[in-house]
């Protein structure tokens, strides 16, 4: 009896080990798929989080984002692109395999040095939650992108002095996708080829259409289009089995 119990527990060890394998054996081009509903651009405003009615008017601001697809090799990552943005300029979006992590890499308004985040995705509650020490602070930051639906989602910036257990809210930002209204029912396109998302620019290869969701992925298929055709259709009959 214990023998096979001791075998039973063997096997559900190294099944759970398989699993986490698999889970850690995402590319990054699978991990980032969650945030498809994010490329293309957006209209945004900002407040600080905290203060009366009449501060948070004052501090009120506008700002422009665009999201992309690039790649390189096997690599790939979202680029996040800031006009007028009081806080940030930019930043960068990666799945780091070995780590089993995503980086966020945000470019100050005000600073040449970028700030480097780490941390999870959760498919349940749609959000990133990455975190920073700045030992020349003594602070420690978090940043959480929500993806509230297809055209809307929010990232918010909070701090801590190192030691402390409480965050404190300093701003967020709400982002409405370009050219969408909310009371307006959206209808699903067709599928990018190149990531699963939404497809708005038509691609073409030996007399077939396909569409692309960004200019990054555009770039990716014309460079290669045979692997990314292959991919899509493979998916596509995965989805396909019962």
């Amino acid at each position: 009896m214990m023998a096979r119990s001791a075998a039973a527990w063997c096997i559900l060890v190294m099944l759970g080990l398989a699993l986490a394998q698999e889970k850690g054996a995402l590319s990054p081009r699978d991990a980032l798929r969650p945030f498809n509903d994010l490329i293309g651009p957006w209209r945004a405003t900002g407040e600080p989080a905290t203060g009366t009615l009449a501060d948070k008017q004052k501090g009120f601001w506008s700002e422009k984002i665009s999201w992309s697809w690039k790649f390189k090799g096997d690599d790939a990552w979202l680029v996040m692109e800031i006009a007028q943005g009081k806080h940030f300029r930019g930043g960068e979006l990666r799945y780091l395999p070995d780590k089993r992590v995503f980086q966020l890499t945000m470019f100050p308004v005000a600073e040449n040095t970028p700030r480097i985040y780490h941390g999870q995705y959760d498919e349940k509650t749609r959000s990133l939650v990455v975190e920073r020490t700045d030992a020349q602070r003594k602070i420690e930051e978090r940043i959480t992108i929500n993806l509230v639906d297809d055209i809307r989602f929010v990232y918010r910036y909070d701090y801590r002095p190192v030691g402390r257990k409480l965050y404190s809210r300093d701003f967020l930002v709400g982002a409405t996708k370009e050219g969408q209204a909310l009371a307006v029912e959206r209808k699903k396109g067709p599928e990018c080829v190149v990531s699963g998302g939404l497809g708005t620019i038509p691609v073409s290869y030996k007399g077939q259409t396909y569409y692309v969701c960004c200019t990054g992925c555009r770039d990716a298929f014309n460079e290669n289009p045979e692997k990314y055709i292959k991919e899509f259709l493979e998916r596509k009959a995965k989805e396909q089995k019962p």
